[in-house]
């Protein structure tokens, strides 16, 4: 288990950055340094100008070089502590999730509930799970990130070559695909196959943060294909984000008049209530499908199962419509 650093004033730090550094976030750069300093606390020197790299101000989303000298400012860091222990039930849940492994590479089927790190109250998340149940991994990190709720494939990098590989990938459109099936509020339109509406992130008096439509934010599309309609009270359908926004389906999903079933942030809590009573007690989103081609070429294509509770509020809802029908490609039901 590991151990953050022990609390007490330090001095200035120049860190060089090496060659197996090379392309990791700066703020991502600075957790790993500095273990037990909050998320926070760490994009306010960012942003205030504290950090500097090579004696320049950078933006927390700098990617730092193979050379870099990083000047860190005095920290007071939090108190030593340990990672909680994984439990059993959690190390036989993961691995058995495990979708595809290679030598470099790990895609699993995240399970919903489950944070991908720890932090802001979560003390053990996936990858310090699996740092735990892989104690004789050197390198594991995440490439990217789903929500908390979500569930899904998710890719961990057990080589920095190929977490630079696959962040490369994600940065070129085309790369790599994610694939996203989500059960909306009511009845999607097949004429529906776009939603192009730049997006912000907020954060409200109580500190909550919350994305919304809005003209100034940043451009994002998500493609939608509808795959069944429940009558008029549901439908399920594909989403595949175009670009990489956070909360991006699930807004996207809202703004279109047809939030995710399940969603607590952003969905509706009468209809949230109600599906309840058919099992299904949580988002409704998940990461089903990624494309990439390997390093070597190598195209793969690896897919996640629903888990059990969505299947059988899948096969509730239809028994409640005899409505539900399946949707053929270029239909304008």
């Amino acid at each position: 288990m590991s151990k953050n650093i022990v609390a007490a004033p330090v001095s200035v730090q120049f860190v060089e950055v090496t060659e197996d550094q090379d392309g990791q976030r700066i703020d991502n750069f600075l957790r790993t340094a500095l273990k037990g300093v909050p998320k926070s606390l760490i994009y306010r020197i960012v942003r205030k100008g504290e950090l500097r790299v090579n004696k320049k101000r950078v933006k927390p989303d700098y990617r730092v070089q193979s050379g870099d000298l990083v000047r860190i400012p005095p920290i007071r860091v939090s108190a030593p502590r340990e990672d909680a222990p994984v439990k059993q039930g959690l190390a036989d849940v993961l691995e058995a999730a495990i979708l595809y492994e290679d030598k470099e590479l790990i895609i699993i089927n995240k399970p919903s509930g489950l944070a991908v790190h720890g932090g802001s109250g979560v003390s053990l998340g996936l990858i310090e799970a699996l740092r735990q149940i892989r104690p004789e991994q050197r390198f594991l990190e995440l490439v990217h990130r789903l929500d908390r709720d979500t569930s899904g494939c998710i890719m961990v990098a057990k080589k920095r070559s190929m977490l630079k590989f696959l962040h490369e990938g994600l940065r070129q459109k085309g790369r790599i695909t994610k694939i996203y099936q989500a059960l909306v509020v009511g009845r999607w339109s097949t004429r529906t196959h776009q939603i192009d509406a730049p997006l912000n992130k907020n954060e409200l008096k109580s500190g909550e943060r919350i994305v919304r439509v809005q003209p100034e934010g940043k451009p994002s599309i998500t493609l939608f294909r509808v795959l069944r309609r429940f009558g008029v009270t549901a439908t399920l359908v594909e989403a595949q984000p175009v670009t990489g926004r956070t909360h991006q389906i699930r807004v996207h999903a809202q703004f279109a008049g047809h939030p995710i079933i399940g969603d607590e942030k952003y969905g509706v809590d009468e209809l949230n209530r109600e599906m309840k009573t058919l099992g299904i007690r949580r988002l409704f989103l998940h990461a089903a499908q990624l494309r990439l081609t390997l390093p070597n070429g190598e195209r793969l294509r690896v897919e996640a199962p629903l888990e059990p509770q969505l299947l059988e509020g899948l096969a509730r809802l239809e028994e409640t419509d005899t409505q539900g029908v399946d949707i053929q490609e270029g239909s304008d039901e």
